[in-house]
């Protein structure tokens, strides 16, 4: 269990904070959530973590304070920080082509054309480089963006790192991947994608070991993060939520990632359909697939104690994973302007005003520009089940939520959530 603190104790007013559990209650009674949990850690203290609703409505099972998550793309932290232990290593450069350690990669073309039954492809003006992979601007794409030609041709592949068959090896989705042309020149554009399930196998042949045993042994192990594995095991599958979606809704593949941005969104109406229920979820069963880019499984408590290492400089309770420098590295922005700057939106997850991005994270810039509450330096990032995270280092705050709705875009409670932690400051 976490212990907690008086809200005021660390700047925060307990009263505030209070406004969090009626705002659950509302998604809840809406029906717009199952159940969700929220976590507010400030100054070294937890000073808020309140829970609402059902882990699993269909089994009457409530939300409690252990429940364990999908936490998809709250993976790709994890795994850009096992990149960097092993940067620090000096294993490799970050302007090293990813082709000198995954040869599958190398002489990639990029498609000019649209036409996917005959495409036009021209070569890469440069090689695909590891910081690009880290960045999301290698080219790469998701074959649930559905905007795109290049989108297509990772479905008729299954390029899939979450959705692939469980026999299969990272290997053997990144051989596929290179079989694919990109979705723009390497450096040129910024891309959600595939990119850190490549980086995952990346660690896998650097290390010589599983990318599931790399992450016990040398980050969930070391962090006491003993609730976060790619499976669950069975002793744990009771406190394992079930998965939502709304009623009208296909899932990830639900995602508009082409809307029009001058469309004014109506959120549905509430309404939940049961989507993946833990007795019968592909976390549950063995795999030899661990998805460097979304295949983690989670706890609140856990995730705390892994941001509260980025957040203490990569130590934590005398176990340290990087040097305070390397995590001051990742956590700035590493591209020339914010995302906006980078190409058409494609993708719904954040902000593209404002916002910038460093070695495995969204970057804070401008709030003002990325019209939310926020500090310029703040990193963050969620997942396609509508978990998310962010470090404040300049309020020396962490911010968790945990539901299971997907897709993520479906409403806006990641963006109401920031402004109720940050309203409740009061130092």
């Amino acid at each position: 269990m976490i212990d907690r603190v008086q809200p005021e104790t660390v700047g925060l007013s307990g009263d505030r904070l209070s406004r969090i559990d009626d705002w659950m209650r509302h998604q809840v009674d809406r029906e717009k959530l199952a159940g969700l949990s929220v976590l507010v850690h400030r100054k070294g203290g937890t000073a808020y973590f309140g829970t609402a609703g059902h882990m699993d409505r269909e089994a009457g099972k409530p939300m409690t304070e252990d429940t364990i998550f999908r936490i998809y793309s709250m993976t790709k932290p994890v795994t850009s920080v096992a990149v960097m232990m092993l940067y620090e290593e000096g294993r490799f450069q970050l302007d090293d082509p990813i082709a000198k350690f995954i040869p599958e990669l190398d002489n990639m073309k990029v498609m000019v054309g649209k036409d996917v039954t005959a495409p036009t492809l021209e070569p890469t003006h440069e090689p695909i480089t590891i910081r690009q992979l880290l960045t999301h601007t290698a080219g790469l794409t998701y074959g649930f963006m559905m905007s795109a030609a290049v989108d297509a041709m990772y479905r008729e592949y299954q390029v899939d790192f979450a959705l692939a068959d469980p026999a299969s090896t990272p290997g053997d989705l990144v051989k596929r991947l290179g079989e694919i042309p990109l979705l723009c020149q390497p450096g040129s554009e910024w891309n959600y994608s595939v990119a850190t399930d490549v980086l995952g196998h990346f660690v896998e042949v650097l290390s010589g070991q599983t990318l599931a045993e790399f992450f016990r042994e040398r980050i969930l192990g070391p962090l006491g993060m003993h609730d976060t594995a790619f499976t669950v095991a069975e002793e744990k599958i009771d406190r394992f939520a079930a998965m939502y979606g709304p009623p009208s809704g296909q899932g990830l593949a639900g995602v508009n990632a082409a809307r029009d941005p001058n469309e004014i969104r109506r959120e549905p109406e509430g309404g939940l359909k049961l989507l993946d229920a833990p007795q019968n979820s592909r976390f549950r069963g063995q795999l030899r697939l661990f998805s460097g880019g979304g295949g983690l499984t989670s706890t609140a408590g856990d995730y705390l104690r892994f941001c509260r290492m980025l957040l203490g400089g990569g130590e934590l309770d005398g176990v340290r994973l990087l040097s305070r420098k390397t995590v001051a590295y990742m956590t700035r922005n590493h591209l020339p302007g914010d995302l906006a700057d980078m190409g058409q939106p494609r993708f719904s997850e954040t902000s593209y005003e404002g916002v910038g991005f460093g070695l495995g994270f969204s970057v804070m810039l401008d709030p003002a520009k990325a019209q939310i509450m926020g500090t310029p330096g703040e990193y963050a990032w969620g997942g396609a089940a509508s978990t998310g995270f962010w470090i404040d280092p300049g309020e020396e705050m962490i911010v968790i939520l945990m539901t299971q709705l997907m897709p993520s875009s479906t409403y806006a409670i990641r963006r109401e959530l920031r402004v109720l932690s940050y309203q409740a400051l009061i130092d």
